[in-house]
């Protein structure tokens, strides 16, 4: 049986007509994909979207476990929806996504949260109307957590959160397996969708005249390999560039499977947009080898300085753990050092954080926590300096940005993203969601563009759209 042909045999009569589901999304882009395939299901039954959690007759959590502070955060919302489950007993709480797939989770839910009514995890989104059938029926909570993918299930109904901009899974898992990370654990061994399937999606999305899509996976570069593909990320990237979508972005890529010629490809394609997170995690081959990541301090400078040459005016990102089991300051400064080498257009840094079952949580951990968040601050001090410099140098110069939409408090302001992934602020008319524009900068902060809108017209004079 299909997916939608489950959703269509699935008894929903008890499931009553003018109900309301507000869905909430905490992690990563693939959270947020997950997300809209939870709000095309719900639709589908029936449900009405909302944002109101006070109009909500049903709030499911689509929930992240890659840090312990977002899982608190989670277990902070759940403790706050009590009082509202007080006030309508009828109301569904429900609990899904990386965070049900530990089993440290749903133990400690059963304890501390009985009045959830719904959880389930990464791997049987598909089952929602089935589930919420049952909690319907039984008005008792309803577990239901797969402790591996029965298959890849994408053909399901589906909300796009944006009518401008998508998001395509090419995979889903990751067999990388590096030794902080929970992701194989919460979202399984890698799966890639044949290629065909994607294409088709995509193909789709630029008829129905979306502007800029993002293929998305955890370790994208090693897409096809589970399907025998030879080079299989740069046939999918090639071939849905030929497709005419405005802008094609990705995410995320591990450096030991980013292969050389993708930069080429980059190079050549003008909507392949001059944009890469390329997550470098520390800075120390000692720190490299424990955390699993099967690439050198030296390797990785290679492919960023290949990068940084050959794609012109392309923007790169970073990871960076923070106090990882062992790390020392010397080590640190090996960070620190690289960083100063790299100057990346920004980074993501956090303090390492254990995830249960992970072989990290078992090394030796002899640095204070006080000391790691020193470490972050003064990392973070780079971050702000090299980002607001490379900010800078865009001041007084013209990009073309591919309009989000207004700013709710001012109609003549709008915000979008230039093709190297900047946000910019910038003053405008006559404007709508989806526009390509050209915006003068005028300001320069740490994170962010102010600007004006040009009176010239979309101009493609180099990869980050600089006139």
């Amino acid at each position: 049986m299909s997916n939608i042909d489950e959703l269509k045999a699935t008894d929903t009569r008890l499931i009553k007509a003018g109900k309301k589901a507000l869905v909430r999304t905490y992690g990563c882009q693939a959270n947020f994909r997950d997300s809209e395939h939870l709000k095309g299901i719900l639709t589908s039954l029936g449900y009405t979207l909302c944002e109101d959690l006070k109009e909500a007759d049903l709030i499911l959590l689509n929930t992240c476990a890659i840090r312990e502070n977002a899982s608190q955060r989670v277990f902070g919302e759940i403790g706050l929806l009590k009082s509202y489950k007080k006030q309508k007993p009828d109301l569904i709480l429900g609990l899904c996504g990386c965070m049900a797939q530990q089993k440290e989770t749903i133990a400690y839910i059963k304890e501390s949260y009985p009045y959830l009514d719904l959880v389930f995890g990464t791997h049987n989104l598909y089952r929602l109307p089935a589930l919420l059938a049952a909690v319907e029926k039984q008005r008792q909570t309803v577990i239901e957590v797969l402790p591996k993918s029965d298959g890849l299930h994408e053909n399901l109904p589906e909300v796009r959160d944006l009518p401008h901009k998508a998001w395509v899974n090419i995979m889903v898992g990751c067999d990388k397996f590096c030794t902080y990370c929970v992701v194989p654990y919460t979202r399984g061994r890698q799966q890639s969708r044949p290629m065909a399937e994607v294409l088709l999606e995509v193909e789709n999305l630029v008829k129905q005249g979306y502007k800029e899509i993002t293929l998305l996976g955890q370790n994208v570069n090693a897409y096809g390999k589970d399907l025998g593909l030879e080079s299989g990320f740069y046939q999918l990237l090639e071939a849905c560039s030929n497709t005419g979508i405005k802008r094609l972005r990705f995410t995320t890529s591990h450096p030991w499977d980013f292969e050389k010629k993708l930069g080429d490809l980059i190079a050549f394609k003008e909507n392949l947009m001059p944009f890469i997170h390329l997550p470098v995690q520390a800075g120390n081959d000692e720190v490299l080898k424990r955390m699993g990541r099967r690439y050198s301090r030296e390797s990785y400078l290679k492919l960023f300085d290949y990068l940084r040459s050959t794609i012109p005016g392309v923007a790169i990102s970073t990871d960076i753990i923070v106090g990882f089991p062992g790390e020392s300051r010397e080590q640190f400064e090996d960070t620190l050092s690289l960083y100063e080498y790299c100057k990346f257009d920004h980074a993501f840094t956090f303090v390492y954080s254990p995830r249960a079952n992970t072989p990290a949580t078992k090394f030796e951990d002899p640095v204070a926590e006080i000391d790691k968040k020193a470490w972050l601050a003064e990392l973070n001090l780079l971050v702000k300096k090299y980002s607001l410099a490379r900010n800078q140098s865009m001041v007084d110069k013209e990009y073309e940005v591919l309009v989000d939409g207004p700013s709710k408090k001012n109609p003549e302001v709008y915000s979008g993203y230039t093709k190297d992934n900047r946000l910019v602020n910038f003053n405008g008319a006559d404007l709508k969601t989806g526009d390509l524009v050209m915006v003068k900068i005028q300001q320069a902060r740490s994170f962010s563009l102010n600007g004006t809108k040009s009176q010239n017209q979309p101009i493609e004079k180099d990869k980050a759209g600089a006139l």
